[in-house]
């Protein structure tokens, strides 16, 4: 029985709805990461005083705000080859022969017989993940609190 068609079963049955779903899990926690990541930023630009002109004043004060970033676009490629071959070589060759010596009759025969499978598969891969982040102004509402922290913000 040929085993191509249960070797080409095995290989369209790649997971692809788990691959898609990994990707879309990683993707947000990657977002929650840099999330997490530009508020840590505005809280150490809240307490960072630095001194200009003797006064001392934080960077919040001065308009700095933090970068957030968002991703666009995530992509996931695979691509796979496959080839499979099965031979099958069977072989037989007879051979006779006769002998007449002095009154005596003499036969000979011989039989080869041959049988070959072969059964071989090739398989290449290639896979990539590919994501574009783009740098977005702070939300709105932060931006409006850090307006109103920084004309707040006593100088000394």
């Amino acid at each position: 029985m040929s085993e191509v068609p249960r070797v080409t079963s095995q290989l369209l049955s790649a997971p692809l709805p788990q691959i898609i779903e990994r990707l879309g899990v990683a993707v947000a926690e990657a977002q929650t990461a840099l999330d997490r990541n530009s508020i840590a930023i505005a809280q150490a630009m809240a307490t960072t005083e630095i001194e200009l002109g003797g006064e001392k004043t934080n960077l919040i004060a001065l308009g700095f705000t933090p970068t957030f970033y968002s991703f666009t676009e995530a992509t996931v490629e695979a691509k796979l080859s496959f080839s499979m071959q099965e031979t099958t070589e069977t072989g037989v060759s007879v051979g006779a022969s006769l002998g007449v010596s002095y009154g005596f009759v003499m036969v000979a025969a011989s039989v080869n017989v041959s049988y070959a499978r072969k059964f071989s598969v090739g398989a290449e891969g290639m896979s990539s993940i590919a994501a574009r982040l783009v740098s977005l102004p702070p939300p709105e509402l932060l931006e409006t609190r850090l307006k109103a922290m920084s004309e707040k913000a006593p100088t000394t």
